[in-house]
């Protein structure tokens, strides 16, 4: 089976399982009603990541499997991403359905962190100059708080229609592009396009304006798989730690804009808001799809040429990373990350949403 034949059957398996997870939340009752804090105007089904975690894991125990694709999958990887993944899957959907605390969320999310560092060896040598860099043991205490971040930076960036699915599909394939180029293990190359193909299926029920939502079940997932990839991609090809921050800076820097504005006007971090950048750009348009669409170019024709740049120019990826992420976080700033709504911006807000 060829890359591009496994991409499509991931896509229709993704396609097909988000149909049925759909009728099932609709039938079970499970929507999420909009309000003061919601982008939303009408009630929508939510919990549909769960077809993305399904068809994942599910692709995930195939590649671990399967010796026809150039290579089985490490069961250290496949097994990481396998109960870490359903860890924070089954974490996410408990959030979803009855709400856990932030500590119990921190608490849970941290330990399956940690034990996901600890099974793949924390992080990679980091290219720094003409040289690499091992961190060894602080390379694990400076990863940690970073998986942490990142899994409950893509649960913050799912604010509006498409986004985060749209995002998934970018870093995945983008991602999955990179490896190869750099000679990484088939396998990896197929789990990242397996992560890619199931966000594909999603998002046509997730475009603006969405019929589903992916809920914290979808949401954490990825940012759990996606940072165990890059982790491991590190490790295992020319995908460096520079190159991983590159392919998420724009997420990275909005939710640590706003993030970090909320807690100087000792705003609680943990309260649902609307003062991400993209939330605010996306009233001051008036769509959804605009700003989706808006990420996804800034993504192709800027963000993918640097990251690919840092691969082939290791010793300047350090600076290019911090460029990048200056600019990254200089767009959100002047966006209004972090700060309250304005009236303005409220008149003009989700039109494609109703």
């Amino acid at each position: 089976m060829s890359v591009w034949r496994f991409a499509i059957v991931v896509w229709v398996c993704a396609m097909v399982a988000t149909f049925f997870a759909r009728r099932l939340i609709i039938h079970w009752g499970w929507f999420d009603h909009p309000n003061a804090r919601s982008s939303h105007v009408a009630p929508t089904p939510r919990g549909g990541g769960v077809a993305i975690v399904l068809v994942t894991l599910g692709g995930t125990g195939f590649l671990m499997l399967s010796a026809g694709l150039g290579g089985r999958l490490s069961p250290v990887v496949g097994v990481t991403v396998l109960l870490g993944g359903a860890a924070i899957a089954l974490l996410g959907l408990v959030d979803d359905r009855r709400g856990l605390t932030a500590s119990w969320r921190l608490r849970l999310q941290a330990l399956t962190t940690a034990c996901a560092l600890t099974a793949i060896g924390g992080l990679a040598p980091v290219p720094v100059g003409e040289g690499t860099v091992d961190y060894g043991w602080l390379g694990h205490v400076l990863a940690w708080p970073a998986l942490i971040w990142f899994v409950n930076l893509y649960n913050f960036m799912d604010g509006i229609d498409g986004i985060a699915a749209s995002e998934a599909v970018f870093v995945s394939l983008s991602a999955a592009w990179l490896t190869a180029c750099t000679g990484a293990p088939p396998a990896l190359t197929w789990t990242w396009v397996l992560v890619g193909g199931a966000s594909l299926g999603f998002l046509p029920f997730n475009w603006a304006p969405a019929r589903l939502f992916m809920g914290d079940v979808g949401s954490g997932f990825l940012g759990y798989v996606i940072a165990v990839l890059l982790v491991v991609s590190g490790h295992l090809s020319g995908l460096s730690l520079w190159t991983a921050i590159i392919l998420t800076a724009p997420f990275f820097a909005d939710a640590t804009v706003t993030l970090a504005r909320r807690v100087a006007r000792q705003e609680r971090w943990n309260v649902a808001h609307r003062s991400h950048a993209y939330q605010h750009l996306a009233r001051r348009l008036g769509s959804h799809a605009k700003v989706t669409a808006l990420l996804m170019a800034v993504n192709v024709c800027v963000i993918l040429p640097i990251a690919w740049y840092s691969v082939q120019c290791p010793a300047r990826a350090g600076l290019m990373t911090a460029a990048v992420i200056l600019m990254m976080a200089s767009a959100a700033w002047l966006l209004g990350a972090g700060t309250p709504e304005s009236s303005a911006d409220d008149r003009n807000q989700r039109k494609d949403s109703t």
